[in-house]
């Protein structure tokens, strides 16, 4: 849809990406610790600052929750491949993994690359709920891992503390090892509270948490990413990460750092992108576009069968070339591409460009 939009010079709300740069400050460090000589490898599992400035992160944001940043957190080049390691580290050839659709669509290549088998649960429009006894129905003796995403891309759905709960519940006296990508954890909404499994006592036994710099700090291009999990887990985990990239970029890991040691760098975020979709929900409510919930993340989903009965990816593709809006359709988060007639928006842009894309939306 990116390239779709470049060639008919769209507005590109489609990939998950903000238009904006991150902060001077943060900028500024990277290049000091190039000048310093922070330019050859960091250690394997990340820079010893780096992750006791993580540690005090969460301790920080979850409730005085501490950590051993030596045997408990890792460095990643960025969540995408924390979360390939994660699966290549415990996921054998016919190993089964619970994936609630639709989710983010690098999950099941990397799963099946490594030998594994997906089973998928499928959420529905509008509201993308979980039936917990249903997700329990999918484990069998071959089941290996079950994922979860809050706040979850594409829906913008979080989980509560009660689906934690439900999900423990289920998980009891199995071996099933969580992953639990949280990459959007600074974005919840509305008051809500993001609900980490790193707080749950059960749940953070068998987790892989997974967080993203690039999404809390407008840096996706930086590819920088850190993975929480238990010390047992972790040396597994290092085992492949070792030999998948060894090391993540040194002069921005020490960057991160410093930066880290002011929490208000990381604090603000919610009401950060709440303004953005509220800014944009209001510009686009005169348009034939129906909003869904979004709790967190920056992508908010439409329902746009008021408008048409096209298939989403051809309505994108319409979108793209006659109005001159990207978007993304959600079949393309659904291993069966499941339509619901509805679109995602990334409203991670300034309201310049975001007001430019509803006047056009709003022309539907």
């Amino acid at each position: 849809m990116s390239s779709l939009a470049q060639e008919h010079k769209a507005v590109n709300l489609s990939q998950g990406f903000p238009n904006f740069d991150p902060d001077a400050r943060l900028r500024r460090l990277v290049f000091d610790h190039m000048e310093m000589g922070d330019n050859q490898y960091a250690p394997m599992p990340g820079t010893p600052l780096l992750r006791a400035r993580i540690a005090e992160k969460i301790e920080h944001t979850y409730q005085g929750l501490q950590l051993n940043p030596d045997t408990e957190i890792t460095v990643t080049a960025g969540a995408t491949q924390a979360l390939f390691c994660a699966f290549a580290a415990f996921i054998r050839p016919g190993d089964e993994v619970i994936l609630i659709e639709p989710c983010y669509d690098s999950y099941r290549p990397s799963i099946e690359t490594v030998g594994g088998v997906v089973v998928p649960y499928r959420l529905s429009a509008p509201d993308y709920s979980i039936d917990w006894e249903d997700v329990k129905k999918r484990i069998t003796p071959k089941t290996k891992m079950i994922c979860t995403n809050t706040p979850c891309n594409p829906t913008g759905k979080i989980l509560s503390s009660e689906d934690l709960d439900q999900l423990a519940q289920l998980l009891r006296d199995s071996s099933i090892i969580h992953v639990s990508d949280e990459v959007y954890e600074h974005l919840v909404f509305d008051g809500q509270q993001h609900a980490s499994s790193l707080t749950h006592p059960e749940l953070r036994k068998r987790s892989m948490a997974i967080y993203s710099f690039g999404k809390t700090f407008h840096t996706t291009g930086w590819k920088i990413g850190y993975l929480v999990a238990p010390p047992e887990i972790t040396v597994e985990f290092r085992k492949v990460h070792q030999f998948n990239v060894f090391s993540a970029n040194h002069p921005i890991q020490a960057a991160l750092a410093d930066y880290l040691a002011d929490t208000s760098t990381y604090s603000d975020l919610n009401s950060f992108y709440q303004e953005k979709r509220d800014f944009f929900l209001n510009a686009v409510k005169s348009s034939r576009l129906r909003p869904l919930a979004c709790e967190g993340t920056y992508f908010q989903l439409f329902d746009y069968s008021a408008i048409s009965n096209e298939n989403d990816l051809q309505f994108c593709k319409a979108m793209t070339k006659e109005i001159g809006v990207a978007t993304i359709p959600v079949s393309a988060f659904f291993s069966n591409n499941q339509d619901d007639k509805v679109i995602r928006v990334c409203f991670a842009k300034t309201k310049e460009v975001l007001l430019d894309a509803a006047v056009r939306l709003c022309a539907l």
